[in-house]
């Protein structure tokens, strides 16, 4: 499928996959969206679209809430005009890096614009050490938890295949079925069952000898920092959500750094529990806007 230079747009697709990945995962930031498997499996979600611009560097309009927004994975381009045109048919910028901002933030300003920090958007960055040793006082809630689930357990672990993912999936049903509220469910679903498509990778929980747990994910920031997309677990065992963290991080390779768990969203209960497991830093995100205009969502 093809990319269409802007003003064009084309609906995100998998058949863009080969043009799109190796370009996403060389870039250095480490920002959870910007992988070709990140884009795909929500771009129902956000109505993903893609173009590129004319310094070559890619855009990705999507639209949250009613509200047209777009993504630059390479950066703000230099040229004023197109810059002006981006921000009045979308209205605002956001996933902006760290990097990106500093170096571009003096030079927006000075042109009008507005850069915030996107908290809500911030990617919670792990020393995989941590997660798999659980070290000292900080983390003795959470080795109870864990020392609960392999007390009480008879488990065993497996990485994800494609002869066990119908157990993941089964997982995922009975996971939703204790969900009222809007969940992922349907990109987690389409996660495995593109994994290998998607090169995915994946672990397994068992609990007599039934799946029971499981998480997906994949390379990112060239490689040093791991991203877990999706984690799910049947809350009917104690400690599992606390098990599979661990356990996944400590059979991940030693090159591995980091592990970045995504974002919050804003949701007070997910960042309490993301904050619990002690985060070494974040992967700042920015929102660049027309003005003083202050977006939202």
């Amino acid at each position: 499928m093809i990319i269409p230079p802007y003003p064009d747009l084309a609906p995100l697709g998998l058949g863009q996959r080969d043009a799109l990945h190796p370009r996403l995962a060389l870039l250095p930031e480490g920002i959870s969206e910007f992988t070709f498997a990140g884009l795909y499996l929500f771009r129902n979600t956000y109505n993903y679209q893609i173009s590129t611009l004319p310094d070559d560097h890619l855009l990705i309009a999507g639209e949250r809430e009613g509200h047209p927004f777009c993504m630059l994975p390479c950066g703000i381009p230099r040229d004023p005009e197109l810059l002006r045109e981006l921000l009045e048919r979308f209205r605002y910028i956001k996933g902006l890096g760290e990097p990106q901002a500093d170096s571009a933030w003096v030079r927006l300003e000075q042109e009008g614009y507005t850069i915030q920090e996107d908290r809500d958007n911030f990617d919670y960055l792990y020393l995989r050490t941590d997660l798999a040793e659980l070290p000292g006082k900080r983390y003795h809630k959470k080795r109870n938890h864990v020392n609960a689930f392999i007390n009480n357990y008879l488990y065993d672990e497996r990485p994800l295949t494609g002869e066990n993912r119908d157990d993941a999936l089964a997982v995922l049903e009975r996971w939703q079925e204790t969900r009222e509220d809007q969940t992922d469910y349907a990109a987690a679903r389409e996660a495995l069952e593109r994994f290998q498509e998607l090169d995915l990778r994946g672990y397994l929980v068992y609990v007599d000898n039934e799946p029971a747990a499981w998480t997906l994910g994949e390379p990112l920031m060239r490689g040093t920092s791991f991203v877990v997309h999706f984690e799910k677990a049947l809350d009917q065992y104690r400690g599992i959500y606390q098990f599979i963290n661990k356990a996944f991080a400590t059979i991940l390779p030693r090159h591995y750094t980091w592990i970045n768990r995504e974002q919050d969203l804003g949701d007070p209960g997910l960042r309490q529990a993301k904050m619990t497991y002690r985060p070494w830093g974040f992967v700042k995100k920015y929102r660049v806007t027309a003005g003083g205009e202050v977006s939202r969502g």
